[in-house]
């Protein structure tokens, strides 16, 4: 089976105020279709760089990225607009949530975006908040807003779901329960999720791990024992 996510020989250098940061370094790598990808790495390896250049927020310097066989890489200014917004999830680690709408509604919105969206109710039914999509966010606890932003980047029926420290802001209990629903999403519908992380613990749960350590790829593993999150400790 071809690569769905690959990455060749990607360099992403900033140049700020005349100093040239190399942020990233012949990073190359390939995810499969419908896997869950954890990407590791310590706070300033490159994740978070990586991530922004597959989810199209940030441009590479050097080198090329690919999704299904297209050169997200080579898109303009309106083609990376429209990559956005209708083949990319992405779920942060501090949720991004609109305050003054509902659970609901935030997730409504998401679906305006995208040209055959799933409906936001059933989404919401389906991260575990069917009792919840009429509260606000200060209205529900972290893990619940998690849940709201995960069926939020859902409702758009992406070809990629892309999580920021997704259990970053969460206790250990809820963190598992947030990473249980991603892992359903790849078994049950297909998704290729791709998680970053600092925590190796979560690596258990991944079909292919993908290590960065200052700046590149330092290794990539395919996970033949893959751990039930029930199973994970941390």
């Amino acid at each position: 089976m071809a690569p769905y996510v690959v990455f060749e020989n990607v360099e992403k250098v900033y140049d700020t105020e005349g100093v040239k940061v190399n942020a990233l370094h012949d990073v190359s790598f390939e995810i499969g279709e419908g896997e869950v990808c954890v990407i590791v790495g310590q706070s300033g390896a490159g994740k978070t760089t990586l991530l922004n250049i597959l989810g199209g927020m940030d441009t590479l310097s050097t080198g090329k990225v690919f999704l299904g066989g297209e050169e997200v890489s080579a898109y303009n200014r309106r083609q990376l607009t429209r990559y956005r917004r209708e083949d990319v999830g992405f779920v942060f680690q501090f949720y991004n949530l609109i305050p003054n709408l509902t659970a609901l509604e935030n997730v409504e919105m998401a679906t305006e975006l995208a040209r055959t969206p799933f409906s936001a109710k059933q989404v919401l039914s389906d991260v575990g908040l069917s009792d919840r999509m009429h509260n606000f966010p200060a209205q529900l606890s972290g893990g619940e807003q998690q849940r709201v932003a995960i069926a939020r980047a859902l409702a758009k029926s992406p070809k990629l779901l892309l999580c920021d420290e997704p259990t970053g802001a969460l206790d250990d209990t809820t963190g598992k329960q947030v990473l249980k629903i991603l892992q359903d999403l790849s078994r049950e519908k297909g998704m290729t999720v791709v998680i970053i992380t600092h925590n190796s613990a979560i690596t258990e749960m991944a079909d292919r791990v993908v290590k960065v350590k200052s700046g590149t790829v330092s290794s990539v593993r395919i996970n033949e024992t893959v751990k039930p999150i029930e199973e994970i400790e941390w």
